[in-house]
């Protein structure tokens, strides 16, 4: 094969990339929706589990945040319970 093929091919593979059609740009960009997707699933799957068990575990907690309408204790319980989970499951690796 002469250079003169080669660079002929090269060439052409290069324009087809180039003028990829529309339905290549669309699927990626479902790919990216569903990556977005699944980690805000992800996030919220884990902040409701870490509710849950703060329902179970501290019920005090919870009572006294949604009385006086101050979510900081909360907020402040829901990331120590996000926290030690991680720490543990990291120790666990």
């Amino acid at each position: 094969m002469s250079f003169h093929v080669r660079a002929r091919l090269i060439r052409a593979v290069s324009v087809e990339l180039e003028h990829a059609p529309a339905e290549h740009d669309l699927e990626r960009g479902f790919d990216r929706v569903t990556s977005v997707a699944v980690v805000i699933g992800v996030v919220a799957t884990i902040i409701a589990g870490a509710t849950i068990w703060l329902v179970l575990t501290d019920p005090v907690t919870v009572a006294n945040a949604l009385d006086e309408g101050e979510i900081s204790p909360l907020v402040r319980q829901l990331a120590e319970v996000i926290y030690n989970a991680l720490s543990g499951l990291l120790e666990y690796l």
